[in-house]
């Protein structure tokens, strides 16, 4: 019942999400059928695939902050503090200048392959460092981060790309059509696929000699984790930017309610991932209205802050 009323939640959000914008539509004239046709291709063709590709994003986003945290066994950790996002950026950077011809689907299958590179470059770093503390993780993938981001920025100013770059690493559904954004459907997929596969990454998540010893092939989970969260990463970069922060913050609030048990709290973080993207990127069309705020600065904002108060928190009774 609980996780019905959720979905009822973000279904109502999405709703609202319908009927917030420039363009003069209310519900009222949906329900007795009085749209005019200009009405009726701002619905079809704008308003629905902007709120279901918000819907697909930030479900998927939080789903694979998820199993990220589980496969490096770290809180801390999702594709934006990790260089996974990074990476995905600087793929599309170079296919961009090099070959501006590729498809759409190939361009996102560089990104893909770029994203998938710079995560399994972030465990390498990872396995150098003895003392890894809990703090210490998610501060060497945000450096990480900082040194692909400054090679990908350094090319995209010598390329004249710095305004192509700047609409990659902000997440932005403005400009969502009818057309543009089905790709996002990939990213359901590995939501998807990551739930099928939800008690091998729980097992992964307690280590390899654990895992190993239950009979799981450690390293073929491992390589599938990745392989969805490189996918999903580079999927969303590409058809709507990046996402800050989403993947932390989405995760470690529902595990403080669910625990860490992902068949369960996996519905609950998609659920989750959704209503925070629906409600950030409402708040994003309504503060300057008419004009709007990128949600990847609104998600941005409130992902920034609850990540520092999640990596300063200190647990009850420690002094």
């Amino acid at each position: 019942m609980a996780l019905l009323a959720g979905t009822l939640a973000v279904v109502s959000l999405a709703v609202v999400s319908l009927f917030v914008g420039v363009s003069d539509l209310s519900p009222t004239e949906l329900l007795t059928g009085d749209l005019d046709e200009t009405q009726r291709q701002t619905l079809l063709a704008s308003r629905v695939p902007r709120t279901l590709s918000i819907v697909l994003a930030g479900s998927a986003m939080a789903v694979v902050g998820l199993v990220m945290q589980l496969l490096v066994r770290n809180k801390f950790v999702e594709p934006s503090t990790a260089g996974t996002t990074e990476s995905a950026v600087l793929g599309l950077l170079l296919v961009t200048i090099l070959a501006p011809t590729m498809p759409l689907v190939g361009k996102m299958g560089v990104a893909a392959v770029f994203a998938l590179a710079g995560t399994a470059l972030f465990l390498a770093v990872l396995r150098r460092i003895r003392l890894r503390s809990v703090i210490v993780v998610p501060l060497v993938g945000l450096m990480l981060s900082g040194v692909i981001g400054a090679v990908a920025t350094f090319i995209a100013y010598r390329g004249n790309l710095m305004q192509t770059m700047s609409g990659w690493t902000t997440g932005d559904f403005s400009g969502v059509v009818r057309g543009r954004y089905e790709l996002l459907w990939i990213v359901g997929a590995c939501a998807v696929v990551a739930y099928l596969a939800a008690n091998r990454f729980t097992v992964a998540g307690l280590g390899e000699e654990f895992t190993t010893n239950l009979g799981l092939n450690y390293r073929r989970v491992l390589t599938l984790g990745l392989a969805i969260v490189a996918v999903t990463s580079a999927v969303v970069v590409v058809v709507v930017g990046a996402l800050p922060f989403l993947g932390l913050v989405v995760p470690n609030v529902v595990s403080l309610v669910m625990g860490d048990y992902l068949r369960r709290s996996l519905p609950w973080v998609a659920l989750s991932g959704a209503a925070l993207v629906l409600v950030c990127d409402i708040v994003g069309r309504l503060v300057i209205y008419p004009a709007e705020i990128p949600i990847g600065v609104v998600v941005g904002v409130v992902g920034a802050g609850v990540f520092l108060y999640l990596l300063l928190r200190r647990p009850a009774g420690a002094r």
